[in-house]
């Protein structure tokens, strides 16, 4: 698989990071079918929501707006998720139309991942990774122009008041549920690693690929184009300019 990278360090917006697989499966050159790229990434405190969502029902846009919280809207289906420094997004891109083949060739290996730390993960038709059963990666897919997305999230640690609160809205559901509750369906990876944050990330590229491949700036700029379309505010507070995209 080929590790797809940055030519630098610099911490872009969520954004820029899904307008970047997109880019990866129009433009770059993946050939013939199970042939597929990988990157992780990392943002500053951000909620990202599916595109069939409300946004009024998923994200409390007035503490996000508050705690200086971004909020993004993605192409594929699913639920809200909370992301920050603390822990790590994984996106995948493959030359196959297989809906069910993707997904378990993904979850398959990140699930072989952690298992080769010695941890407990396993995988459920909800497309989470648990360990122990507890969730501590939850992902979701799309299809564009012959090629499928997976992406997702890898909790290695993270801001918890934030996560429960910017993404639950009405106090009454968070009331119904419990704080101790939601922690208690969620783990951290950290408490079963002593591998860093930065440790975790090199050993993830070093067991799953072989190759790399150093974007250009002018594919910089070419992804930073793409990226508009996720920050025009049709798109982020309304699903009405949105086009079918097919999802499992």
């Amino acid at each position: 698989m080929i590790h797809l990278t940055l030519p630098t360090d610099e911490t872009r917006h969520l954004s820029f990071y899904l307008a970047m697989e997109e880019y990866a499966a129009k433009i770059l050159p993946l050939k013939g079918d199970g042939e597929s790229m990988f990157f992780l990434w990392q943002v500053e405190p951000t909620v990202i929501f599916g595109r069939n969502q409300v946004i009024e029902n998923e994200v409390n846009i007035d503490y996000c707006r508050e705690h200086g919280i971004a909020f993004y809207r993605r192409k594929s289906g699913g639920g809200c998720v909370y992301a920050d420094r603390s822990n790590v997004m994984m996106s995948y891109i493959t030359h196959s139309d297989e809906v069910q083949t993707t997904f378990s060739r993904y979850m398959q290996m990140v699930c072989g991942m952690l298992q080769e730390l010695g941890l407990p993960a396993t995988s459920t038709q909800n497309n989470d990774v648990l360990i122990n059963g507890r969730k501590v990666s939850g992902n979701a897919f799309y299809h564009i122009h012959g090629y499928s997305i997976v992406h997702g999230t890898m909790l290695f640690d993270t801001d918890m008041q934030h996560m429960l609160t910017a993404i639950t809205p009405p106090q009454q559901k968070l009331d119904k549920h419990g704080v101790e509750s939601v922690r208690q369906r969620i783990t951290l990876l950290k408490e079963h690693t002593d591998l860093s944050i930065e440790d975790f990330k090199a050993y993830a590229v070093r067991k799953l690929c072989d190759k790399e491949l150093q974007l250009t700036e002018d594919d910089i700029k070419n992804i930073e184009t793409i990226e508009q379309t996720y920050l025009d505010p049709k798109f982020i507070f309304g699903k009405d300019s949105l086009t079918p995209l097919k999802t499992p």
